[in-house]
């Protein structure tokens, strides 16, 4: 064979196992991993959900500077790295390969009495110590017969798939920790807000007692009373002030900003109006839900396992070959009568170590029923979570309906009760009981406000982000 048709002959098997790497239409690969930048600019549902300005510039400093976000990004980078390495595998190796070398036969072989007598280059006999050079062209090429590569990338592909919709199940969930926390701090801050204004009122309350102290119209029990009214209010403001700090510093953590100066608005929590979502959820949204989509992903590239698995029972064809040149002696190297080459093929059939194989089967039979049971299960979590979520919301709206009225009433009461105890026709003990009962009822009131605040942010989560 001539060496123009050796080449073309090699170069062409190097071509058609090219050839055999591109992706199926079947599989489309996946996108590049988003950036926070990305991100932002992807998921904007929560900007339609969480309308709040100082809620909105959290979201985006959590998006930008959280942690765990950062590491679920490189954990994307890495399966992209493992499907690229995967496909890889479909395509023959190749790379230049030059040696050096040095033999010496003994004595009484075959080979060295036959040197002795054999001219090597122009009419030089065959020296005793061979030196070897060699350059050449190098391949290395493993011919997916059984689909066995294939599988492995394609199971690759599915867990680049399923580390985006885990990243994107991260930006879901911190989200939602940001606004969960921003609401409570809110219902605290007008928690505060309430105390102030019950303190005012209490310390009313104690001018009045004093005065009819005084006058011989009240004892030092009625001002004791009072006064240890308006110390107890005091200490429930100590108490909102300590989980106020709190919240704050869980929003640095989720920011991943030690120094944040967390922002929020002056208004009161009651007075603000409650996000919405559709209460008409359709099936094929749940679906869509970054964990049960995470979910689906892993049980393709577990089922993809098992093919690989299958796959490596069957012979495995190898094809291996060098072009190049040869010599002994290094001016000779590059010449035209220097070239050579060397192509062998051979298949591999798994007979003694069958034991692994089989256990590596099983392994991936096992791991394909773990991930169907998980998905299963990931089908369920998004119904029951939704429809739990729903159901509580409609409750929460008669709650707060029937808790506004109570207010509205209890209010009253307490205006009421001042009036009489100004005119001596009620007690400073009934007038107490009517500021206990008013304040717990705008807690109480708070407390519902804040909860649906949670309850749509929730739905908003079990919804994989809208």
């Amino acid at each position: 064979m001539k060496l123009s048709s050796l080449i073309c002959a090699v170069f062409s098997l190097l071509a058609s196992g090219c050839t055999g790497v591109l992706l199926p239409t079947a599989i489309t690969a996946p996108k590049a991993a988003l950036t926070p930048e990305e991100a932002r600019a992807q998921t904007t549902l929560w900007r339609k959900h969480f309308t709040d300005p100082h809620l909105s510039r959290l979201i985006d400093q959590a998006i930008a500077g959280n942690n765990d976000l950062k590491v679920a990004y490189q954990r994307v980078q890495m399966a992209r790295a493992q499907l690229t390495a995967s496909r890889g595998a479909l395509a023959p190796s190749a790379g230049i390969a030059s040696a050096v070398g040095l033999r010496k036969f003994g004595y009484y072989t075959m080979d060295d009495a036959g040197n002795r007598t054999t001219t090597i280059y122009k009419n030089q006999i065959i020296p005793n110590t061979l030196p070897d050079f060699s350059l050449g062209l190098q391949t290395a090429w493993e011919v997916d017969l059984w689909g066995k590569l294939r599988s492995q990338r394609n199971a690759a592909l599915q867990r680049t798939l399923a580390g985006e919709a885990g990243r994107r199940l991260v930006l879901v969930s911190l989200i939602s920790d940001i606004a969960t926390h921003y609401y409570d701090l809110l219902a605290l801050d007008t928690t505060l807000r309430i105390l102030d204004d019950n303190l005012l009122l209490q310390q009313h309350a104690i001018e009045t007692v004093q005065a009819q102290k005084a006058v011989g119209a009240a004892n030092a029990l009625a001002v004791q009373q009072f006064e240890a009214r308006a110390r107890n209010l005091r200490s429930l403001k100590i108490q909102a002030r300590e989980e106020i700090i709190d919240l704050e510093a869980a929003i640095r953590l989720l920011l991943g900003n030690a120094a944040a100066n967390i922002q929020r608005t002056q208004q009161s929590i009651t007075s603000l109006r409650v996000p919405r979502l559709s209460q008409q959820v359709p099936a094929s949204l749940l679906t869509q839900r970054p964990d049960v989509r995470q979910a689906e992903h892993e049980l393709a590239a577990t089922k993809a396992d098992v093919k690989a698995a299958r796959a490596a029972f069957l012979p495995s064809l190898n094809i291996n070959g060098v072009i190049g040149f040869q010599a002994f002696r290094g001016d000779l190297l590059l010449n035209s009568h220097s070239a050579a080459y060397n192509v062998a093929g051979g298949l591999l059939t798994p007979l003694i170590n069958r034991a692994a194989i089989k256990a590596q089967f099983r392994k991936a039979s096992a791991e394909e029923l773990e991930a169907l049971a998980e998905y299963q299960q990931s089908i369920v979590n998004a119904y029951v979570e939704v429809h739990n979520r729903q159901a509580k919301i409609r409750l929460l709206d008669e709650l707060n309906t029937v808790r506004s009225e109570q207010v509205g009433l209890l209010a009253e009461s307490v205006a009421t009760s001042n009036d009489l105890f100004a005119t001596r026709r009620a007690t400073y003990l009934e007038v107490l009981n009517a500021q206990q009962t008013t304040l717990e009822g705008r807690l109480e009131l708070v407390d519902v406000n804040k909860r649906q605040f949670q309850l749509q942010i929730s739905l908003y989560k079990a919804l994989g982000g809208g």
